[in-house]
């Protein structure tokens, strides 16, 4: 798991990989797929999801191989190859799409707990917002001490959780009918889902946050024992959840239709085995999802304080961040995630934020993220920096590079204006921490660029406040 120095081995790694990556998102694909596609679109949007994924996976491969003194992933590639700003930029998205997925897991962890326990409800009744919060910070305090027992427990709910899955693949497996799977592929009998580019384009937001957790490998690379390892991991774990998802998405619309499924409640897998073989399935689900969920939220609020820790120690972030307690744990980073998660689960509680609305809007704070991340590792290669002995390597990560540059533009363009106006508004608060961080080391705050992509920022911030007061956009 980790050597005696506290360095994190190659299966601590997969597993928060896989274990930020499986949370709650799989345990309600059935539903969020069929509420927005029909059979074609779906196999077309996973065909597209998955060789766009796989090129930013080998992104995040080559760049930890490529550039092996960059810490903290995502983060450092935005800094590395378009300055402070953009570096902060991607730090900051990063930093609040992890924490608002978060405040979805507990949303979602007791919605689930809410099937067994009415006063749950939809998970943001006054009883479990109380629940959500008690958790919150017992997790907080596990955190605190140390990451190395933290990851270790994520190694076990890892584990825990993927059994379930394959419980319900093999019965699903044998429960298929091709008749249903056939029965309406391109939704002519559900005018409502739109034309074919149209589902795909709506499913598109789904799979990306079904695959955030991706670089979870990278923003640890500090932590690991073998630089190596970070890319492998980052693959492994990239492939064994793909086969997940598209298994758990595609035999489900074998066991039930299009509009049975779109009606589902979430967790929807549960739904689904329990169509199959009673209440047992719905029981296991449910109790395989609590465990997936614990496991995940443990992932989320380690990689939250880590990329928050990773850019104040180059001072990207202000000072405060870099303080660390007697076990290494970055402990205000720690206090400011969580007091954000709290906060916002007392807003769910007044705001009609549905489990959905908040990964929409996480999964839209990670696209910017993803993005400068893409461009670094095709930047790299255009220029053929670190690539002086090796022609061959360098045309291939220019093609992988240049096709995960295109599939991260696609994504802007798929989660549309109101998630990136939203994000704006997100973003724009964030410069006072990025002010705080330059006064500290005495520089200047903005290049000229830089300038003029903060006004940019400020501006579809504005446009996203006036929208939420006038309503022509809603959460």
């Amino acid at each position: 798991m980790s050597d005696s120095s506290g360095k994190l081995k190659l299966g601590a790694l997969v597993a928060l990989v896989v274990g930020s990556m499986i949370g709650g998102g799989i345990f309600s694909l059935p539903q969020n797929m069929a509420a927005s596609a029909e059979v074609g679109a779906v196999l077309i949007g996973w065909a597209i999801t998955a060789v766009g994924m796989l090129t930013l996976a080998f992104v995040f491969q080559t760049l930890a191989n490529r550039k092996p003194d960059l810490d903290g992933g995502v983060y450092a590639y935005a800094k590395a190859g378009f300055g402070d700003y953009m570096g902060f930029s991607s730090a900051w998205g990063y930093w609040i799409s992890a924490w608002l997925g978060n405040v979805g897991y507990f949303v979602l962890l007791f919605s689930t707990l809410g099937y067994f326990f009415p006063i749950f409800g939809e998970g943001n009744t006054p009883a479990a917002i109380i629940g959500a919060s008690i958790l919150l910070w017992a997790v907080h305090f596990l955190v605190l001490r140390g990451i190395k027992e933290a990851a270790f427990i994520n190694l076990v709910t890892t584990v825990a959780k993927v059994v379930p899955l394959l419980i319900f693949v093999l019965i699903c497996l044998f429960a298929f009918k091709l008749d249903i799977f056939t029965a309406d592929i391109w939704g002519a009998g559900a005018p409502e889902l739109g034309s074919v580019m149209n589902q795909v384009r709506n499913m598109m937001l789904v799979t990306v946050w079904v695959f955030i957790g991706i670089e979870g490998a990278s923003i640890f690379s500090s932590r690991a024992e073998k630089r190596s390892d970070v890319g492998k991991a980052t693959v492994i774990g990239f492939i064994t959840v793909l086969l997940f998802l598209v298994l758990v998405n595609v035999l489900s619309l074998g066991v039930m239709t299009q509009p049975e499924l779109a009606k589902l409640q979430n967790p929807s897998m549960a739904a689904v085995l329990e169509h199959v073989v009673g209440h047992w399935g719905a029981v296991l689900i449910s109790v395989g999802l609590v465990i997936s969920l614990l496991g995940a939220l443990l992932s989320w609020v380690l990689l939250c304080a880590e990329i928050m820790f990773a850019a104040a120690k180059d001072h990207t972030m202000p000072e405060f961040l870099r303080r660390e307690n007697s076990k290494q744990v970055p402990a205000n980073a720690l206090w400011l995630t969580n007091a954000m998660v709290q906060i916002f689960l007392v807003i769910t509680l007044f705001s009609s934020s549905t489990y959905l609305s908040l990964i929409y809007l996480a999964t839209s704070m990670i696209l910017v993220p993803y993005l400068w991340s893409a461009a670094y590792g095709f930047l790299l290669a255009l220029r053929g920096e670190t690539y002086e002995q090796a022609a061959a390597e360098r045309s291939k990560d220019l093609l992988i590079g240049g096709i995960a540059l295109v599939y991260a533009i696609w994504l802007l363009y798929a989660g549309g204006v109101k998630y990136l106006l939203l994000s704006a508004l997100l973003y724009a608060p964030g410069a006072i921490l990025f002010a705080k961080a330059k006064r500290e080391v005495g520089q200047p705050i903005f290049t000229n660029i830089e300038k003029l992509v903060f006004a940019a920022v400020v501006v579809g911030a504005l446009v996203a406040a006036y929208g939420l007061y006038d309503g022509f956009l809603t959460l």
